[in-house]
């Protein structure tokens, strides 16, 4: 039996309704802030992402879905979404518009992970990202909007918050954490070893239990940021604790991208057991520039629409409105059943007709199971049709011209 790749799964129709109601809370509480829906394509340059996110990442490492076009490029199926929103707003010269432009999106992305629980390689994530502005209180903003989302949705997470620093800071503390690690080899494990020179503050993301214990005594980069950079972080606490807030200080806290600086932040929950991130983002001030635009301070965040329904637990879904139902007494009734039908819905009623030769007997019963409010029965060639309230149970026959407006009226039948 053919089944979709391991990784993979099918978004069937209730799940698609649990997501509909997420998509529509992100587009509710990010446009009321001034942020507008932007889709980058599905792949890009490979180059972008090795560039953006950084060649020493796993992402780029070992984690991206890269092919040949056929015409000698490297294009990749994108694995986050930060870097084409900047890419975007490089090519279409919005740095001549009214700063910050800010963006929100719902996309697909893929990752070459191990699925698990909550971690699928093809995976889809809500992202909000505020291009061109320096201030704190864009930080802050962001992450409010995040936790706002998560509220809505149901999902108990904690916030975990930390500074990057700038990226000389970065370097500095990058030689010194170098250096630790090189002096404790021996008491990590294989796969922190192995990257000690190409990307030594994952050491702390590891589980293993002996490297946990020798970063417990590790250089921590927060004791270590320049006057200006603490001034910043200080900054975003103070609107954080303003909007009641609740966060720890974390000084371990590392996300897998390069691009982050100074602000990084991280929302966390319970209910995921150990790939317990939900959604997290920080500030990239460097990242337009490294990909070829004028210097541009910048921050966003990005959250797991599979993680945030799995931590919301199961919650009620609104049933499906049906106003009218057509059922078909008799075949020769299929055509003016098919044109009331389309004019009821031209009328904007949500109508369905029967399509699966039904009994009378077993639409009436399939017009009830799919709570319908009223079913008009067309009897005939001449569109003859009773009319039924399926509340009240009253039925009365009616002209193919008085069944909608009827409906409209909501009048009783009697």
């Amino acid at each position: 039996m053919l089944q979709v790749p391991k990784g993979t799964y099918d978004v069937l129709p209730p799940d698609a309704a649990r997501r509909e109601g997420l998509e529509g809370h992100a587009k509710r509480i990010l446009e009321a802030a001034g942020y507008r829906r932007i889709e980058t394509p599905t792949f890009e340059a490979t180059e972008l992402f090795a560039r953006g996110v950084g060649e020493a990442t796993d992402i780029v490492q070992k984690e991206m879905y890269s092919f040949d076009d056929g015409g000698g490029r490297s294009l990749t199926l994108r694995p986050e979404g930060t870097a084409p929103v900047c890419r975007a707003y490089i090519e279409h010269g919005m740095h001549k518009l009214a700063q910050p432009v800010k963006f929100w999106y719902l996309s697909s992305f893929y990752r070459a992970e191990a699925p698990q629980r909550g971690r699928y390689r093809q995976f889809w994530q809500v992202g909000a990202e505020a291009i061109g502005s320096a201030a704190p209180a864009t930080d802050a903003e962001l992450i409010v909007l995040l936790a706002e989302l998560l509220d809505a949705l149901g999902v108990r997470a904690r916030l975990r918050l930390a500074s990057l620093g700038s990226p000389e800071t970065r370097a500095a503390y990058r030689d010194q954490l170098t250096d630790y690690l090189r002096g404790h080899s021996d008491e990590l494990a294989p796969e922190v070893r192995a990257r000690i020179e190409l990307n030594p503050m994952r050491a702390f993301d590891s589980g293993d239990r002996r490297t946990r214990e020798v970063m417990r005594e590790a250089p921590k980069l927060l004791d270590q940021l320049a006057p200006e950079d603490a001034e910043h972080f200080a900054a975003v606490r103070t609107l954080l604790d303003d909007a009641e807030i609740r966060y720890e200080v974390d000084p371990t806290l590392v996300r897998g991208l390069d691009y982050y600086t100074r602000t990084l932040f991280e929302f966390t929950s319970d209910e995921l057991g150990a790939q317990s991130g939900v959604g997290g983002g920080g500030r990239y001030d460097r990242l337009i520039e490294q990909l070829g635009g004028a210097p541009t301070p910048a921050s966003g965040w990005a959250a797991g629409v599979e993680r945030m329904l799995l931590a919301s637990g199961e919650r009620p879904v609104a049933a499906e409105l049906v106003d009218l139902f057509v059922a078909i007494a008799d075949p020769g009734g299929s055509r003016p059943a098919f044109a009331l039908t389309r004019q009821a819905r031209g009328a904007g009623l949500a109508a369905q007709l029967e399509l699966a030769g039904r009994s009378l007997k077993g639409q009436l019963k399939h017009a009830d199971r799919i709570g319908a409010r009223y079913v008009a029965i067309v009897n005939d060639s001449a569109g003859t049709t009773s009319l039924k309230n399926m509340e009240s149970g009253e039925q009365r026959d009616l002209g193919p011209a008085e069944v909608i407006p009827t409906i409209l009226r909501g009048s009783r039948l009697s």
